[in-house]
């Protein structure tokens, strides 16, 4: 396995593979792996020839008292995971390197409207700041696929939206949420849980299960169905932020016609925040909402 950390490193490597003709999948990352980043990595094998892992805490998608000071940072045993898992090349980039113009000055990348939603609502400029780097590591590795978690769906959705919208010449590929056995989805930042909260944390899946099912016998009740969701959180201790039923395709609000739906989460345990989400598929479209 390939390390790189310098930009220049890189480009010189993966020129070498494209001379070769051989097709690149990089999954981004801020480290901390999970099975979940593990299973990105393992597709990333099965579709590409040669496979790149970028581990890189972005600080400009954190907002302010968010936990980037705090963020886990696990590089040596995130190294030994990628090598076991057969990757080819993990970069982990510097911040001075990766933005030149300083992280207040730098330029951003931004996705309208569709970043400024759900979690874009509670997390202000996060998205942009996702976007951003995400435009940094496409623009140097010069991927033919990248590959995402769904855990953070509307993530996904803005990505596919930035690269339609710039011309990325890459195929963005969503990926399933790997869960815990008691359907909490896997995520860097459960090991912020203390083992009570870690003890009702798969309430959140739980939850969306119930609300999946009432939605596919009973679709016209979204607004009771979403209240009733937030009252089961918090009565779990959790503090709700969002509970949303949207369409699947663009994540607007449900209207009549629709039948590829979503329900999505953000909720607060102790001091993780928690998202989850479960896709819907109606047998018949909604009437009405």
């Amino acid at each position: 396995m390939i390390t790189n950390s310098d930009l220049k490193t890189l480009r010189h490597t993966l020129r070498d593979w494209r001379r070769e003709g051989l097709s690149i999948a990089l999954v981004p990352t801020m480290g901390n792996l999970h099975e979940g980043h593990i299973s990105l990595l393992a597709r990333a094998r099965e579709i590409a020839d040669r496979s790149v892992v970028s581990i890189f805490v972005n600080p400009i998608q954190f907002g302010r008292g968010e936990d980037y000071e705090r963020y886990p940072s696990t590089l040596d045993a995130d190294r030994a995971k990628l090598e076991a898992a057969g990757l080819d090349l993990l970069f982990a980039p510097n911040l001075a390197e990766l933005y030149p113009g300083g992280i207040e000055e730098d330029t951003r990348v931004t996705v309208p409207a569709l970043s400024d939603i759900l979690c874009g609502e509670f997390r202000p400029g996060h998205f942009s700041g996702v976007t951003t780097v995400v435009s940094k590591l496409f623009i140097n590795t010069q991927p033919d696929y990248a590959l995402f978690g769904e855990k953070d769906f509307q993530q996904v959705m803005v990505i596919r939206r930035m690269v339609h919208d710039l011309l990325f010449p890459v195929e963005i590929i969503g990926m399933p949420i790997i869960r815990e056995a008691d359907g909490l989805a896997m995520s860097s930042r459960n090991s912020y849980l203390k083992p009570e909260e870690r003890r009702v944390a798969a309430g959140i899946y739980a939850s969306l299960t119930r609300a999946a099912e009432e939605l596919r016998v009973q679709a016209q009740a979204i607004a009771v169905l979403e209240s009733r969701c937030q009252e089961e959180l918090k009565v779990l201790g959790m503090r709700p932020e969002y509970i949303s039923v949207r369409n699947a395709t663009d994540l607007t609000l449900p209207k009549a016609g629709d039948q590829d739906l979503i329900i999505l989460a953000a909720a607060w345990l102790g001091g993780a925040r928690l998202i989850d989400n479960i896709r819907v598929m109606l047998a018949q479209p909604l009437a009405g909402c």
